[in-house]
């Protein structure tokens, strides 16, 4: 069942795949099953993709920079937020963190109007520093180390501190070496949240040339209205990177995402 859900799940993505190795006549052609392999397959999309959209490049430069800043900034404000919520003690921490849970509800859209003035009066319009400085931190980043920091024994803690180490010192030689599966785990979450960003980009860039890959390519998405070989095609490559990443973390990101289920 398992293999059957996930079937279902990745066909649109495979079906995608498929069709950006296809020619011409073959993409509308589904009279069988067959029909979805591609007969001859080709690079000739993709090669086109790359020769009609010269500012490809541009844009996944764009979007590399967004998501490297994006994941250093999520890694350390959620990794720091979190340590006092999870192992120190002090009055309303609770209320604190079900507060921020309750923020969770919202959706994404309710901040944009806000985000969107705090980011004209910092005179940060249309710059990259604005697509990334309002998602910086989640709440789900804090609530993820929050659990991973959990499961450490307070004995390491007490055995640093007897050594004279700190709160930051804690946090920087004890609970960030054992919590790294939740790190990887959480960076993967960012990176596929960044790499994807669409409507906010959208909504405070105005300058083509500053856009991310999801809205540089929507925006050039007329170019292909007529050939939707191109537009699969430059949609696989978009999503080349996330695959990576993912394969080449899975199982960093496997261990994290059920570290601190079980105590």
């Amino acid at each position: 069942m398992m293999i059957l859900m996930g079937l279902f799940l990745t066909g649109p993505f495979i079906w995608l795949t498929l069709t950006s190795f296809k020619s011409g006549q073959d993409v509308f052609r589904l009279e069988s099953f067959k029909d979805f392999i591609p007969m001859n397959p080709s690079l000739d999309n993709f090669y086109e993709v790359v020769k009609q959209m010269p500012q490809l490049p541009l844009f996944f430069w764009n979007t590399i920079i967004i998501v490297v800043v994006g994941i250093f900034f999520e890694l350390l404000i959620s990794s720091l937020a979190a340590y006092p919520l999870a192992r120190l003690e002090f009055p309303g921490k609770n209320i604190i963190f079900t507060l921020m849970l309750a923020t969770m509800m919202l959706p994404a859209q309710a901040n944009m109007i806000v985000n969107f003035i705090t980011i004209r009066n910092m005179g940060l319009f249309d710059t990259l520093a604005a697509v990334v400085l309002p998602s910086i931190v989640s709440v789900f980043g804090i609530f993820l180390m929050r659990q991973a920091y959990l499961v450490i024994p307070q004995e390491l803690e007490d055995a640093a501190r007897i050594d004279g180490c700190g709160e930051l010192g804690i946090w920087y030689r004890i609970m960030l070496p054992l919590t790294r599966p939740a790190l990887a785990t959480l960076a993967i979450f960012a990176f596929v949240a960044y790499w994807n960003t669409f409507m906010w980009p959208l909504v405070i860039l105005r300058s083509k040339e500053l856009y991310p890959l999801a809205v540089g390519l929507t925006h050039l998405m007329n170019t292909f209205d007529t050939n939707f070989r191109l537009t699969a095609a430059g949609s696989t490559l978009s999503m080349i990177p996330v695959i990576i990443v993912f394969v080449a973390m899975q199982k960093h990101f496997i261990k994290g995402i059920t570290q601190g289920a079980i105590k």
